[in-house]
């Protein structure tokens, strides 16, 4: 009896540890930065010495699981970073099903935010109640936990007065905590605020609502900042055919505001919506969006993206342009996906994806041509003398590539002979120089035969 015992715990032992290794796994970055499973929404937030980001999360409607052909979600992941570069991800922390209040198949866990207050932290998700009691169409609730990766205890009940989606919370410098959410249509709709009790999940004024921004089309996810005195009101709006992201600002959180500018322009493949989060993490500015990238024919399963934010001197801000390399640094011991590239050749050069029919395998850049060539900035050599590189590759005709630093004429770090083949394969050649410290890599094609590259690592 003790020996079958003894076994029954090292199974549930070993059956816990399976599931953490699941539960907790990492991704990496460059765009987009959540790389094994669709994202979007994304809310980043600096708790202590990390970023935390709390997306939404598009899964594939299908026949009883909710409406084919729209967005689909289901429950919420959490994801962490201390370098913005390797984010783990914490698994689920609430989901329709574990939430008293939602309607158990509505699939319309819409975009959250998540908000630390008195060491307890505070997630705000929008979705459809059962009981027509809360109101129809969506509302907010709010689950509480003791650290930011949770676990999270849901509400029983929604945030009472609140009827809309995409809640945002904004704490002042006063220790004032306001509540933004919208709601509205594809013709038009509103943004709204009230203030927030001390308990974080009751109203504690009447409901504001923002109709000195621009009337026409749908305005929707807010997200509040405040910076040298200035509140931004960030947001989604359609002024043409699809979302593109504006804000307003004012000098009080409650407004009046006013239109002051784009932040990120309309999606240029024609992903319709857009939604952000903006914060500040060891003294850069950050911008977190989302995009189409792993499903282009299909706008409701979205990924989650970050680059760089910067502001004029009068305190406007610079609009984003969107970029594949996206933020942080990439160590040069580790896979460096050229594909996400910082630049690349007019000519000889392109992206494609690995497997059409599994994207999250990623993608590869394929070279055609002599002195084609594609950049990739900020990867860390270190100081240790590095001795090889690795190079992901296929090539039906073999190739020769060169590996440089600094500029596309640059060290010549490596060359890296590849030999026919119909398969991916790894070559690796011995390096010629050991770059060190901070460096801007260069893949360059020095003989113009056709090779394709998934990633270069070095060793």
């Amino acid at each position: 009896m003790v020996n079958k015992l003894q076994m029954m715990r090292k199974h549930c032992c070993l059956l816990f540890c399976s599931i953490m290794l699941v539960a907790v796994s990492q991704v990496f970055a460059q765009n987009p930065i959540i790389r094994n499973q669709y994202s979007a929404d994304p809310s980043a937030r600096v708790f202590g010495d990390k970023v935390y980001l709390f997306p939404s999360h598009d899964i594939f409607a299908r026949e009883g699981k909710g409406r084919i052909g729209w967005f689909c979600m289901e429950d919420y992941h959490v994801f962490s970073s201390a370098n913005l570069t390797d984010w783990t991800d914490h698994g689920i922390v609430v989901s329709q099903t574990a939430t008293p209040w939602t309607k158990q198949d509505a699939y319309s866990m819409w975009a959250p935010d998540c908000i630390e207050r008195n060491g307890k932290y505070y997630f705000y998700f929008p979705a459809t109640p059962k009981d027509t009691a809360f109101g129809r169409g969506f509302t907010v609730g709010v689950a509480i936990a003791d650290k930011p990766e949770g676990p999270y205890i849901p509400q029983a009940t929604p945030i009472k007065g609140v009827r809309g989606i995409d809640p945002n919370v904004f704490t002042d410098k006063d220790g004032q905590a306001y509540l933004y959410w919208s709601n509205g249509n594809s013709t038009g709709g509103n943004i709204y605020s009230a203030k927030l009790k001390a308990n974080m999940v009751e109203l504690d004024s009447e409901v504001k609502t923002f109709d000195e921004l621009p009337t026409k089309g749908l305005k929707e996810g807010p997200y509040m900042f405040e910076r040298n005195g200035i509140y931004y009101l960030t947001y989604p709006h359609v002024e043409n055919k699809i979302e593109r992201l504006e804000y307003a600002t004012s000098n009080n959180p409650l407004g009046p505001f006013k239109f002051t500018g784009v932040i990120m322009d309309e999606s240029p493949t024609g992903c319709w919506t857009n939604h952000h989060s903006i914060i500040q993490f060891k003294n850069q500015w950050y911008f977190f969006y989302h995009h189409n990238d792993y499903s282009p024919n299909f706008d409701k399963a979205r990924s989650v993206r970050a680059d760089s934010l910067a502001f004029n001197t009068d305190g406007t801000i610079k609009k984003v342009i969107p970029t594949l390399r996206g933020i942080g640094v990439t160590i040069a011991t580790s896979q460096i996906q050229i594909d996400r590239y910082t630049n690349l050749s007019e000519k000889g050069a392109a992206i494609e994806p690995i497997d059409t029919a599994d994207r999250f395998k990623g993608w590869q850049t394929n070279f055609s041509e002599v002195g084609a060539w594609a950049q990739y900035n900020s990867v860390d050599f270190g100081k240790k003398p590095l001795k090889t590189v690795s190079v992901n590759e296929m090539s039906r005709t073999g190739a020769t590539l060169q590996i440089r630093t600094g500029s596309v004429s640059g060290q010549i770090v490596a060359e890296v002979k590849i030999t026919p083949s119909t398969n991916w394969k790894i070559t690796t050649a011995t390096l010629v120089k050991s770059p060190n410290g901070m460096q801007h890599l260069f893949v360059v094609a020095k003989d113009g035969k056709q090779v394709a590259v998934d990633w270069v690592k070095f060793e």
